[in-house]
């Protein structure tokens, strides 16, 4: 292990950023080596510190301790690895990578235990509903622990205190630290019951008063856990800190505001797709992070290895997959962070890849470090929708409908970022020019008037189905929380599960023309519905809707299928000017209907629908053929456009086998106010960009995308 000595003949650049608490910004690339029990002594860690030169990774996490020790730890009860002998796995890794001047973050697995400490503190150990200790379920040989008690309080504080001691780490970092599920040990139940005066509860109604309660106490003690940790860390090394791995999306459990106060950087945790997983979800992962931690470092986690429920965990991505995955989330700001379990490298094909994907980071990475999005739209995503009014169907009720409004998004080329619900005030949302809600159900009154707010300054909104017809605790209102906003009220009635309905394209009477909500629809005139309608009173009637509701009519026998109502006054979607900004509502589920079904006419409403209500041009504009996921980001002296080619028949359902280079696409870019371009190149083609410049914008054809192109602009 490295002495105090070697410790301070660190690099200089290295020591001056950890002396100004300023090292969380410096790494671009990192990479992780996650040991297996059976690595000492059975690989080289030669290898393995050449590779990280190679690649130009400036930081690592390595596996320090908590299931299994790396090191020779003097904590009781702390298991040591069996084929760990004399050896300091870890401080042999440790001092490899300081070396190479890189930072070194340890990682933690508190989430199992062997039978030793079963036998000596089985109220460690996690409860299920039956009150049965738990099995580890991939391992019958271990016990779950319960994140929430003396194990992690205390055990894992000490064993969190001597890694810091002995290594002088940058930081810790804990996988599974914060529990595989509820627990209802005898901690647990004290605990609840003091916070609460209830018993924890045993159902995931979010209507439940103690699950309610249990939701605010679940994050109270995590958040705890995390000041805790970090404190004892910062005793030690002022310079370091806890780096927990959580958060994310609506459905993360942690609130992502708090979590981005906490976290000095974070690391996206999404280190693959699987099952149905889009390839730009890896890019949401990025815009959810960035919501909440603004300029503070995100890295994204990337598995070079299959990440399907099956667990191969020595398995290898395709080449292309990995290059898909990773390039989307550099477009949206996660800094590259590979990751491989298993010291010892049974398929080496990966390893070509990210050498290749980190060489070309590197040469570029000073059009890379962004500072902020020029995106002028962005959608509001609501944890405490999913929690209180989701519940356990909240991937449908919540996250459906913000995956269908994001693919269209994507589909529309709009550059867009993501913004958390509880970061509606005018500092954060002041930049944009229009705010989506996608089924942002539970909102709270002052969040309300803070849209509100919004759209008085300027801003325009595009809502859908029960925006705003809850409070932050889930509970129904009486009316729209936004039902000034919407120019519509609740009329007390929600149909579920709505077949064979539809919806007419109507003229204006007036002018005898379209309005541009459904401009591309006028030869339709009559487009499906969604699955669920909420019933609403114009207030005050419009005088015309461009959509008007066909009632569902039976769909079978076949010689019963027409419409028993063909036409009514019902709108389907309700357009208000208001001030300078415009309010879009859908009063049914647009956007989580089209990600089911992927209606090119759903598609088309929600494109038009950002259009009208943005009603300026976007600052990033890609015109051509294919799927496309863009980007524009400033840095300090240069802006890039970012273009990641989707346009593949894998796009929804992965891995892709090849790459299918876009056909030409015609680029334009808003340069910001009193600044002068001196340069343009692309950092991936090759070729010089021709370029024409009129009004302040930029125009460039690029002739083709790859994979992925960014076309960098120096600023004078």
């Amino acid at each position: 292990m490295p002495t105090r000595r070697e410790f301070l003949a660190l690099p200089a650049a290295l020591l001056h950023a950890q002396s100004n608490g300023g090292w969380y910004d410096r790494p671009m690339r990192w990479a992780q080596l996650t040991l297996v029990e059976d690595d000492p002594g059975n690989y080289d860690p030669k290898f393995w510190l050449d590779y990280f030169r190679r690649t130009h990774s400036d930081a690592a996490c390595l596996s320090a301790g908590g299931c299994v020790a790396y090191y020779p730890t003097k904590v009781p009860l702390h298991y040591r690895s069996k084929y760990l002998g004399n050896r300091d796995c870890f401080g042999e890794l440790v001092e490899g990578c300081r070396k190479l001047g890189m930072n070194v973050v340890a990682r933690t697995d508190p989430h199992a235990v062997h039978q030793d400490v079963y036998d000596a503190h089985p109220d460690w150990i996690a409860v299920d509903g039956q009150g049965r200790k738990r099995k580890h379920w991939a391992d019958p040989e271990l016990w779950v622990t319960c994140a929430l008690g003396p194990y992690n309080f205390q055990f894992m504080t000490e064993v969190t205190r001597e890694i810091v001691q002995l290594y002088k780490v940058d930081g810790i970092f804990s996988n599974r630290w914060s529990g595989s599920g509820m627990c209802y040990c005898e901690h647990c139940q004290a605990n609840f019951r003091k916070f609460s005066g209830m018993d924890l509860p045993r159902t995931a109604d979010p209507r439940d008063a103690a699950r309610r309660q249990y939701s605010v106490w679940h994050q109270a003690r995590l958040f705890e856990l995390w000041r805790l940790w970090d404190a004892e860390i910062k005793k030690i090394n002022p310079q370091a800190g806890y780096i927990a791995n959580s958060g994310g999306g609506a459905l993360s459990e942690l609130d992502m505001k708090t979590v981005g106060e906490l976290g000095p950087t974070l690391f996206a945790d999404r280190q693959a797709r699987h099952g149905l997983m889009a390839p730009w979800a890896n890019g949401k992962n990025g815009k959810e992070y960035g919501a909440t931690l603004g300029r503070k470092a995100i890295a994204g986690i990337f598995s070079v290895g299959v990440e399907e429920q099956y667990r191969w965990k020595d398995s290898v991505q395709n080449a292309e997959e990995i290059r898909l995955w990773v390039a989307d989330g550099v477009a949206h700001n996660l800094r590259p962070w590979f990751t491989k379990f298993n010291g010892k490298v049974v398929d080496k094909r990966w390893l070509q890849v990210v050498e290749d994907i980190y060489g070309w980071h590197h040469k570029h990475e000073r059009y890379l470090r962004n500072e902020r999005s020029l995106a002028r739209v962005a959608m509001v995503y609501s944890q405490q929708t999913a929690t209180h009014y989701g519940g356990d169907r909240a991937r449908a009720k919540v996250e459906d409908h913000t995956l269908g409004f994001y693919q269209a998004m994507l589909e529309s080329r709009i550059p867009f970022d993501m913004v958390h619900d509880r970061m509606l005030d005018g500092a954060n949302v002041g930049r944009y020019r229009t705010l989506i809600l996608p089924n942002i159900a539970a909102l709270s009154d002052a969040q309300c008037a803070q849209l509100r707010a919004f759209v008085d300054g300027g801003g325009s909104i595009v809502a859908t189905h029960e925006t705003s017809l809850y409070d932050e605790w889930g509970v129904a209102r009486r009316d729209f929380g936004l039902a000034g906003l919407f120019g519509a009220s609740y009329a007390g009635r929600v149909d579920r599960d709505v077949h064979n309905s539809y919806l007419n394209v109507d003229k204006d009477p007036a002018s005898g023309g379209y309005h541009p909500i459904v401009r591309g629809l006028e030869s339709a005139s009559r487009i499906i519905n969604g699955a669920n309608w909420v019933h609403v009173r114009p207030e005050p009637r419009p005088a015309y809707s461009p959509l008007t509701l066909v009632p569902s009519f039976p769909d079978l026998p076949m010689e019963q299928v027409f419409p028993r109502v063909p036409r009514t006054d019902v709108p389907g979607v309700y357009t208000r000017e208001t001030g300078k900004g415009r309010v879009v509502y859908f009063p049914f589920d647009l956007d989580r209907t089209f990600w089911e079904v992927l209606s090119a006419d759903h598609l088309q409403l929600l494109k038009n629908a950002v259009g009208w209500a943005h009603g300026e041009e976007q600052p990033l504009v890609v015109d051509g053929r294919g799927v496309m996921d863009i980007s524009l980001w400033m840095q300090k002296d240069s802006i890039t456009a970012h273009m990641v080619n989707l346009t593949n028949p894998m796009l929804m359902k992965g891995p892709v086998r090849e790459i299918l280079p876009s056909p030409p696409q015609k680029v334009r870019i808003r340069i910001p106010q009193g600044r002068r371009v001196s340069r343009v190149q692309y950092l991936v083609g090759s070729g010089t960009p021709v370029t024409r410049s009129s009004g302040g914008v930029l125009e460039v054809d690029v002739l083709a995308v790859d994979l992925h192109e960014v076309i960098a602009i120096d600023l004078a």
